[in-house]
């Protein structure tokens, strides 16, 4: 076997030894996380009201105003609209040349020699490289998804999170929110559009034998990532 085809033999069973258990360690998403699940019950717990014979302090009681969520643990409805595009292209080209010369050394003015042997060196070198690279991606997502306020802040932004996991022939599939929500963008019906959403975290993805098969190998994400050399 050829010296090439060893060194091309050791790099693919180097990378086949740190990289084989890769989708053994990847983490396995599931429902429950506690970054997206509702405020527990004993977070909720109430005093016992006093009432009085004109108004109530028990929760949710009031004489005016609507029942758009405001407290923590409320429910809210997000509709989702989002829509992106991004188109980028890159191109990179670069040359150099160089070129030197040295004659034979020359002492009291004659060129002097060892032997009769050359002693002038000449040389030339030459490097290029083009690169180009060219992206367009688009995404959208539409939909809705009911979620909790799990805090109020002190400057009345109601921090919301949520998920929501449905489960399918071939897997499941999830959305998880999360972000901040000003209460006069929550409309009369108690929902809020996704762009309204500051600081949001919407991921929208899949689990099992389906979202598998649309995840590229390991073998392939090494050849198409920096760390290929060619």
């Amino acid at each position: 076997m050829s010296p090439k085809k060893l060194f091309s033999l050791a790099i693919v069973l180097l990378v086949a030894g740190t990289t084989a258990c890769a989708p053994v360690m990847r983490e396995q998403i599931k429902p429950g996380d506690p970054n997206f699940a509702p405020v527990s019950f004993q977070e909720l717990r109430q005093p016992a009201p006093v009432d009085g014979s004109i108004a109530s302090s028990a929760p949710g009681f009031t004489l005016f105003g609507d029942k758009t969520a405001h407290r923590q643990g409320d429910l809210l409805t997000v509709l989702l609209q989002e829509t992106t595009r991004s188109s980028k292209s890159a191109e990179t080209s670069m040359s150099k040349e160089a070129d030197i010369a040295i004659g034979n050394p020359r002492l009291f003015g004659r060129e002097t020699s060892l032997g009769g042997l050359d002693l002038s060196i000449a040389g030339s070198s030459a490097r290029s490289f083009d690169g180009e690279a060219e992206a367009d991606q688009s995404n959208s997502l539409n939909g809705s998804i009911s979620v909790t306020v799990s805090e109020v802040l002190p400057n009345g932004l109601l921090r919301i999170r949520g998920e929501k996991w449905l489960t399918l022939t071939e897997g499941d599939e999830y959305i998880r929110l999360s972000g901040l929500v000003r209460s006069d963008d929550i409309g009369v019906d108690n929902t809020v559009m996704s762009n309204k959403i500051a600081d949001a975290r919407i991921a929208y993805s899949g689990t099992g034998s389906f979202a598998d098969a649309n995840r590229q190998g390991w073998l392939g994400r090494f050849f198409n990532s920096e760390w290929w050399p060619l």
